[in-house]
């Protein structure tokens, strides 16, 4: 087959229609041949625009003028609201009217429609087909969970009728007592009876020989034995026993079984802003305040609406402030243990995980379910992402290999441990791991182990890794002990070696320090929707509040 006139062909030349085309008239709108640029150009028009094919429409082409046929319109009259010429921008119609120029609003637009079409396809695609998947996911999934669903009730079912069976068992063999008493009764009195039997044939035999006697001396020795006879035994009656069925009262019996709870449908509403406005950095950031927590070794803080605050220390306890530090809760972890971290999702549940029973907890009501339990993996930091996935970083019983894992409920959806080479992403040992989410959705990781910020998109790629930067008076290796990102696609790290916060921008450029707020020995942090950060001083026990943007 002619590699020229195949189904995926090159541009051919619009008038010899088999040629082909190496050259466009981005005036008249054709593709050339270049035999065909002369009889093209040929004629008397003196407006073609003759380019390689490759440059195609990098012409404008304006809209012809009503009045002024042959000009074309480059302006748009602001106050009539049409499209003119520059013969009619002098005229009397249009006298003292203001214009705006056609190719200034032209190449606007296409700026705009060139964003547009970079958001859709980087970052709100990407979120519809992560929901397409997630339903997908649930789909393939509801035979294993609804047969998990009747499992569970089987199983109860065995359990009551077992306890049915044993019950009316026990009643059956109550049942096998009383007849052996019942018939114990009834045989003594019959062997009364039989006894005394004996005794009247006896008599009745004795009565016959009387009868035939004439001796005189035995006759009168008789005596008779009927009234003895006659005083009859009492007679013993015993009554068979009675099963009384109880009326089965259905409601109630089918509230001893247990309750099936029917699944409900919520929308949760998340409203993806990838367009939110600019927000330059501040200067000077400055501390709005400082929530004191009276408690050292302060590891994590997470934020909730109204800038309300979880905090966690080496105790078993999880306290809430709002802005202005005052104690609102304090929840303990079920098992005793200290949590080794924090989150809150959308619906402000709080999650922990408790790296000595390898779980992570959701707290309900005051209650605590497990929601997660690993088996020779270690949880140690959470973070809920922007569609309610639970991020876990985590190591090995070996503190040989760390990883992250992606979990929808107690599921496993991904894990992230290696590069396309196979080699670690993250450091293999049991030192934090900080974890967040950018508007990206790329996974933002500070291994403070590995003195680096690793970045990787959501399908686990790589993106950039940040170790730091040296500076004058800051030598010190950079170990970030927290990490969080902001509306606007920051980074942000504390970097407990040097007490000061890196900011980075979303593609991992380094934009500026924070240390200019008297801060010491940092650990955890967190951004609220406000973009107010919350900052950690690990000893001190105090949350420090920043402002940071404009």
């Amino acid at each position: 087959m002619d590699s020229d006139y195949s189904a995926q062909d090159v541009a051919r030349c619009d008038l010899c229609k088999t040629a082909i085309a190496q050259n466009y008239c981005d005036f008249c709108h054709v593709n050339l041949c270049k035999p065909c640029i002369g009889d093209h150009i040929s004629d008397e028009y003196d407006k073609h625009k003759i380019v390689p094919i490759e440059n195609q429409r990098s012409t404008l082409i304006y809209p012809k003028c009503k009045i002024h046929q042959q000009e074309d319109c480059k302006y748009e009259c602001k106050n009539c609201k049409t499209f003119v010429c520059f013969e009619c921008t002098v005229s009397k119609e249009h006298k003292g009217h203001e214009y705006l120029r056609l190719e200034k609003m032209f190449t606007t637009l296409k700026e705009k429609i060139d964003n547009d079409a970079d958001e859709l396809e980087n970052l709100i695609l990407p979120i519809y087909e992560e929901i397409a998947h997630d339903l997908e996911f649930q789909i393939a999934s509801l035979d294993g969970e609804y047969y998990k669903l009747t499992t569970e009730i089987s199983k109860q079912r065995e359990e009551i009728h077992k306890e049915v069976d044993n019950a009316f068992n026990k009643m059956e063999k109550e049942i096998a007592v009383i007849k052996v008493d019942h018939k114990s009764i009834l045989l003594k009195q019959l062997d009364e009876i039989r006894e005394i039997l004996i005794s009247i044939h006896q008599n009745q035999v004795d009565l016959s020989e009387w009868r035939e006697s004439n001796k005189v001396c035995t006759v009168l020795q008789y005596i008779s034995k009927n009234a003895e006879f006659g005083h009859m035994p009492p007679r013993i009656i015993v009554t068979m026993p009675k099963f009384i069925p109880k009326q089965i009262k259905r409601v109630e019996l089918r509230s001893l079984f247990g309750e099936l709870k029917s699944f409900f449908t919520k929308n949760d509403e998340r409203v993806l802003r990838p367009s939110a406005s600019v927000r330059e950095l501040l200067d000077e950031p400055k501390v709005l305040n400082t929530i004191r927590t009276k408690n050292e070794n302060l590891r994590s803080v997470t934020c909730q609406d109204k800038d309300q605050i979880w905090t966690c220390t080496l105790t078993s306890d999880i306290k809430c402030f709002n802005d202005l530090g005052v104690l609102q809760k304090t929840i303990s972890t079920k098992s005793g243990n200290r949590p080794m971290d924090v989150a809150v999702n959308s619906n402000g549940t709080l999650l922990y995980s408790d790296f000595i029973k390898k779980t992570v907890n959701k707290v309900i009501n005051d209650g605590t379910e497990e929601i997660i339990t690993l088996k020779q993996w270690t949880p140690y930091n959470l973070y809920v992402t922007f569609y309610g996935k639970i991020l876990v970083t985590m190591f090995n019983d070996d503190e040989t290999q760390s990883k992250v894992a992606c979990y929808s409920g107690s599921t496993v959806m991904q894990t992230i441990q290696f590069d396309d080479k196979g080699q670690p992403l993250f450091s293999g040992n049991n030192k934090s791991k900080y974890i967040s989410e950018n508007k990206n959705l790329d996974i933002c990781v500070a291994d403070y182990g590995a003195g680096a910020i690793v970045v990787v998109n959501q399908a686990g790629k790589l993106q950039f890794r940040y170790t730091g930067r040296p500076f004058p008076t800051k030598n010190k290796p950079f170990r970030p002990c927290g990490i969080t990102t902001d509306s606007q696609g920051h980074i942000l790290t504390t970097d407990t070696n040097t007490n000061c916060i890196h900011i980075l921008d979303i593609s991992g450029r380094f934009l500026r320090l924070i240390d200019n707020c008297d801060l010491d020995v940092l650990s955890g942090l967190c951004v609220s929707n406000s973009d107010i950060l919350f900052v950690c001083e690990y000893y001190k026990g105090n949350v420090k509040r920043i402002k940071y943007l404009k």
